[in-house]
């Protein structure tokens, strides 16, 4: 296979993204959120997998015809974002005023941070809350902790959006990457786990949600605080 072939074909792999979120959608109008968040699953892992696969085979320069980064951001929103922001309003997590105030909040914070030029650092981290709502979200789905919670980790985390505090990226942040990297993948694993057992509060698969996503949301802050050796 031609390297110019091998490049369009990570645009059409990062392109399913769209097709899951559609399939997740249709999930989550039906209310079935284990369904919902599977294929949510599955996009984060294309997502995962199609940026790597991007550089390794140089798709701006070999396939220039399509948009990668455009294309990732859309979906990104879609499955991110406007998806998870939905199942949290149409589930039982939160009413009345409560629910209308997380969403907008959720979609209108996000779409700013999305069109920010300013949203990677020279580490290649986030600056500020990356807008992992599909992480935070499922997490909440699994823990179901009181409503007054939710509203709290959705202010702080919008806020948090625009304040200079380092979030890792998993596969492109090199520092501590031998932990980070690790923990998303046991995070994937445990989201699947806990979406197959339809969030029942008794599975093992929460705890790991709860201990993974506390080293993932705290890792960048942390390597802001600790200095590193040169």
């Amino acid at each position: 296979m031609q390297l110019r072939h091998k490049a369009l074909s990570v645009h059409l792999l990062t392109a399913t993204g769209a097709v899951l979120a559609m399939l997740a959608m249709l999930a989550a109008v039906d209310e079935k959120w284990s369904l919902m968040f599977g294929w949510l699953v599955v996009a984060f892992v294309v997502d995962g997998i199609d940026g790597p696969l991007a550089r390794r085979y140089s798709v701006r320069d070999n396939s220039p015809n399509y948009d990668g980064v455009l294309m990732d951001l859309i979906i990104d929103y879609l499955t991110y974002v406007f998806i998870p922001a939905f199942a949290l309003f149409k589930s039982d997590l939160l009413s009345g005023w409560t629910g209308w105030f997380a969403i907008i909040v959720i979609v209108y914070g996000s779409v700013l941070y999305f069109a920010d030029t300013r949203m990677k650092t020279k580490d290649n981290s986030f600056a500020g809350f990356p807008g992992c709502w599909n992480m935070v979200i499922l997490v909440l789905f699994a823990t179901k902790p009181h409503w007054t919670i939710i509203l709290i980790i959705v202010v702080l985390l919008t806020v948090a959006m625009f304040q200079n505090i380092k979030f890792v990226h998993p596969v492109r942040t090199k520092r501590w990457r031998e932990i980070t990297l690790p923990a998303t993948i046991l995070w994937t694993f445990f989201a699947a786990w806990a979406a197959l057992v339809d969030f029942h509060p008794a599975s093992w698969a929460n705890w790991g949600l709860v201990l993974t996503s506390l080293w993932l949301i705290s890792a960048g802050a942390l390597q802001q605080l600790i200095p590193e050796r040169k």
